[in-house]
Parts: C-alpha cells; structure tokens; sequence
C-alpha cells in the first residue's frame, strides 16, 4: 500500500499522527515530531484534565498526571514515562478522547475532528493506490499497443 508522505519531510503520514494543511496537501503539523501532541490537544488536557492522572504506563503498570512525565529535548521526545522513560503521548492521547471531565459537547468535537483526518489519511492513500493501479493498466496497455503495432509493422 503507497503511504501519504509528508512533502516537507517525505515520511510517511500515519493516522495517529498531527496533521495541518498546506493547500491541498497535507503536512505534519512537526515533522521532528509527527505523532505529538496538537496545540488544541494539549490545551484540552491542560484545561480539563491537570488534575487527574492522564497517561498509564504499561511498562510499569503506573499512572502519571501530565506535569509528571518528563521530556527529552534531544531526541524530540515529550511526554515520558519517569520511571522507565516510555513515551506516553498516544496513552494521554487516548485519555483526552474518553476523559469524563471533559465537557460532552468538547469530547464529542475532538473526536469529530480525529475522525476526519483518520479518514482523510486512509482515502489519500487509496486514491494513491487506484491511481498506481490505473498507472499500471496503462502502461500494460502501451506496452500491448507497442507490440501490436511491432507485429503489424513486421507483417507488412
């Protein structure tokens, strides 16, 4: 399956990844750090849930708060685990998504708006792999094409 790649950094776009866009293209929204979390995300959780444990741990079977996770700027990692140093941001990411101090109306928007770029993903990438498709039912044509008119060229 052909992946959507970022045109800034030519990776491939997921659909746990932050998104924005660029004309009609779509980007990471930090290329040095495509699945963390979005601006809107972390206000979410700053707002709503900085006073609850936000991020488990399966490596160490703990729960943390969002102020108690640590970052690693060198290598682009926020979000860690301060025992073990697991990166938790799809954990707190899969918090903010079910969290019940979030106003419904807030929760359910959120959702709404991951959904559409999880789907926005997947259709780039199948309209990426029916156009690799029709690039190859063509070629198989010219290539047909080529070898009828050798046969008829040769025939005389």
């Amino acid at each position: 399956m052909a992946n959507t790649k970022c045109p800034r950094c030519l990776q491939p776009i997921s659909t746990s990844d932050s998104l924005a866009f660029h004309g009609d293209e779509i980007i990471h929204l930090d290329c040095r750090r495509p699945r963390n979390l979005s601006p809107d995300e972390r206000v979410l959780l700053f707002t709503y849930c900085f006073d609850h444990e936000a991020a488990g741990c399966l490596a160490c079977g703990r729960r943390f708060r969002q102020y108690e996770l640590l970052s690693d700027p060198s290598s682009n990692h926020a979000h860690l685990c301060p025992r073990c140093c697991t990166d938790l941001t799809e954990s707190l990411r899969a918090h903010l998504y079910t969290c019940a101090a979030l106003p419904e109306e807030v929760r359910q928007a959120s959702r709404a708006v991951r959904d559409v770029a999880r789907r926005l993903v997947k259709q780039s990438d199948q309209l990426r792999d029916h156009a690799d498709v029709l690039m190859r039912e063509a070629e198989a044509a010219i290539a047909a094409l080529h070898a009828t008119m050798r046969r008829r060229v040769f025939r005389g």
